[in-house]
């Protein structure tokens, strides 16, 4: 006869089985796969990998690459001194999403057969995201989500990230909701609210982790900028603007830099060739337009810090703004982090030209409507959100009684 009980000694979890009169005692742990492949996503799961290092008495964790993106997800990497375990190294040229989804799933299927997981950990809703939770779901192996919740209710804007947050919410069995609104979200969807935490997001964590007041660039030509005067710091890469809404976009903001002389704009320009073609074209030869490369995270959050306002079509730059207090035009049609424009430190302004202009001319021209976004509070997080998001998969797993207490703004 064999019998089990779950004890804790000293922070090691333990099975203690007695067989035959015998008391044995066996460190249990459970075996997370955290899998990303994209540079937001390594920059949003740095400091969740961090705490669930700190928790080596509950938790194996295990750190699986893509690769989708490659140079730019390392770099992003190194910020937090972090090294995938292991790389599928998927990334080609001109690679398609249906390329990108085979592969992945192809890729961890062998890979989650050999580890054996009891759980899959996945961030947010690219294409490695949605590719990992359909290979852990078809290895029968439960799957939490990180910033789970989050709705657009358009499934063409942002394409195709809508599409892909609905399918993996469907499929996970844990809930890491960034805000009480992404849970109402899940709520209406039929989601067992026992299986979802309110957390905050991790982007809070990260941009409050790597900024500093004294900080060096690492790009020579931010070191030179003379940040006493206003900066506006522009990026724009989103798949549903190419064509003719980008245009708009980069036609309002050389408008903005030459109606106001005082003005510097920083544009660190994706790599996308059809947005480093597109920017080139209405962007270049302007000598208060400055085009980069994409720069290292460190440099892209402290420059946020120095910037005066933000103008982009981006998701992350939503919730790091606000911690710096930066005013953030968003150039898009729709947002699914409704939550900062509520707050007031997001202003959804569309794609056409004359609406981004005049609400970014707006902000340079009226001090009491700027002051008013920047002292907005920040709906999106305290900077605890990983410690949450590691109690709650403790909590899932029987390790601790009481779930996190959830954030609130």
């Amino acid at each position: 006869m064999i019998n089990e009980t779950l004890i804790n000694s000293n922070s090691n979890y333990l099975i203690e089985r007695k067989v035959s009169g015998i008391v044995m005692k066996e460190e249990i742990k459970k075996k997370i796969l955290v899998v990303f492949g994209t540079r937001p996503e390594a920059t949003k799961m740095g400091m969740v990998i961090r705490e669930l290092k700190k928790h080596s008495h509950w938790f194996e964790t295990i750190v699986i690459s893509t690769g989708q993106h490659k140079e730019q997800l390392l770099k992003a990497l190194n910020a937090f001194n972090l090294e995938p375990d292991i790389d599928l190294d998927i990334m080609k040229v001109q690679q398609t999403l249906s390329y990108v989804t085979s592969t992945v799933i192809t890729g961890l299927d062998e890979i989650f057969a050999k580890e054996k997981p009891d759980l899959v950990l996945v961030h947010g809703d690219t294409q490695t995201t949605v590719s990992a939770a359909l290979a852990a779901t078809y290895s029968k192996i439960p799957v939490a989500h990180v910033e789970a919740g989050l709705r657009s209710f358009n499934k063409t804007s942002p394409w195709p990230e809508e599409i892909n947050r609905c399918v993996i919410d469907v499929i996970s069995s844990v809930y890491l909701a960034p805000t009480s609104a992404n849970r109402e979200n899940l709520l209406r969807e039929g989601i067992n609210s026992d299986y979802i935490y309110v957390t905050g997001q991790t982007q809070i964590d990260s941009a409050m982790a790597m900024y500093e007041s004294d900080y060096c660039f690492q790009e020579p030509r931010l070191s030179s900028i003379d940040y006493s005067k206003r900066i506006v710091l522009v990026t724009a890469h989103r798949r549903e603007n190419y064509g003719e809404p980008m245009k708009q976009m980069f036609r309002a903001m050389r408008r903005i830099v030459n109606d106001h002389p005082d003005i510097t704009m920083i544009y660190p320009v994706h790599l996308s060739p059809i947005v480093q073609e597109t920017a080139k074209s209405i962007l270049s030869n302007h000598e208060r337009i400055i085009l980069l490369d994409p720069i290292d995270y460190r440099d892209m959050i402290n420059l946020i810090s120095r910037a005066y306002l933000v103008m982009s079509d981006s998701g992350g730059l939503q919730e790091e703004c606000p911690v710096f207090h930066k005013p953030l035009v968003l150039m898009r049609d729709t947002t699914e982090r409704p939550e900062g424009v509520e707050a007031g430190v997001t202003i959804l302004c569309g794609t056409t030209e004359e609406a981004i202009y005049e609400e970014t001319h707006k902000l340079l021209i009226d001090d009491d409507e700027y002051t008013r976004i920047a002292n907005a509070i920040n709906p999106f997080g305290d900077g605890k959100a990983s410690e949450r998001i590691v109690n709650a998969l403790a909590h899932y797993f029987g390790f601790v009684q009481e779930p996190p207490i959830e954030f609130l703004p």
